[in-house]
């Protein structure tokens, strides 16, 4: 058998990504450690597992079955995010500190989706929305070896600019006409917030951090999820939280976080009246977390994908070249 003839090696266990993307990622958690003892945040772990799921009507938990200490099956969810826990940890010490972890999103699989994925997340007591996204800029400019400097735009305004549509004052007709103007015909009935949705992901999204770094702020109130809600400077009521995107991907979601559990628990109870409404499965609510918000502190925090965050940095379109072993291939 000739040279040419032989059958090409490893093609059912290869790694998508290369060996350059691991070493990227292993600088970049090394620069991320690095960044965080220098400004004493530390590094704390929390369970993957939990017994509540998120009850956002956007995101799904992969759930496991479990034997408990009776014998007695039950179901606990893989995390989302570290938030739950992590805020309980905030409430008791209230103490900065950060996480570097896998999460898990089911039926999130694409060109820039994996269902488990890899997170930052950290949590700032006493902190200003504005020093906390501060603090983001330092560590992009820490990773990208240059000062950044990142355009900010409201969420307002960037409908305004992309479409020429006001978000906060449009109607659900003004919304669907909208839509059918730019080509997209859809039917989503009355639901203004799956006709912004659906403006916002086709349409202005894939707009945002083209020429560089963008923070975007000041979402509608119905998009607060975990954060406080604010009027903004025109007296609209807004979520207090920001975005980050780089070539119209969404890197970062941050929030000047809700202390209220009565409120939370009213969230997360719509949450799931909406679950109920579409069919989807109503999740446990976190009461522990409710608890741990009684004594929660004036608190900034933010979640960053780090996988996305390694597309950026190294040019990469697709995440399988910077995972190498995707759900898909696991």
């Amino acid at each position: 058998m000739t040279e040419l003839s032989k059958p090409a090696k490893h093609h059912t266990y290869a790694p998508s990504a290369d060996w350059a993307a691991y070493r990227a990622r292993a600088s970049m958690y090394q620069s991320i450690r690095q960044f965080f003892a220098q400004r004493e945040v530390i590094e704390v772990e929390t369970p993957l597992l939990s017994h509540s799921g998120v009850t956002d009507v956007h995101l799904a938990s992969v759930s496991a079955s479990v034997q408990t200490d009776s014998g007695q099956a039950q179901t606990l969810y893989l995390h989302t995010s570290p938030e739950f826990a992590m805020k309980r940890l905030v409430a008791h010490f209230k103490q900065p500190m950060f996480q570097i972890c896998k999460v898990f999103r089911d039926g999130e699989l694409g060109r820039k989706h994996n269902i488990e994925f890899t997170m930052l997340e950290w949590y700032r007591p006493d902190w200003s929305l504005a020093a906390l996204q501060a603090e983001l800029t330092a560590l992009l400019s820490t990773l990208w070896g240059e000062p950044l400097e990142p355009e900010v735009l409201s969420y307002r305004q960037a409908f305004l600019q992309r479409i020429d549509l006001d978000p906060m004052r449009a109607t659900v007709s003004e919304l669907q006409a909208a839509a059918h103007r730019l080509g997209l015909m859809v039917r989503l009935g009355e639901d203004r917030l799956a006709w912004l949705d659906v403006l916002f992901s086709h349409f202005v999204e894939p707009t945002l951090g083209c020429d560089g770094p963008l923070y975007l702020t000041e979402f509608p109130a119905e998009m607060a999820s975990l954060a406080r809600v604010v009027n903004d400077a025109d007296g609209f009521p807004v979520a207090a939280r920001f975005e980050l995107y780089i070539d119209g991907l969404e890197l970062a979601n941050a929030y000047d976080e809700l202390a209220n559990p009565e409120e939370q628990k009213q969230r997360f109870e719509g949450d799931n009246a909406q679950r109920l409404e579409q069919g989807l499965p109503v999740i446990p609510i976190d009461t522990r977390l409710l608890a741990a918000l009684g004594d929660f502190p004036v608190c900034a925090g933010i979640a960053v994908g780090l996988d996305r965050v390694l597309m950026a940095l190294s040019g990469k379109r697709r995440i399988d070249q910077v995972i190498g072993i995707t759900t898909l291939m696991a």
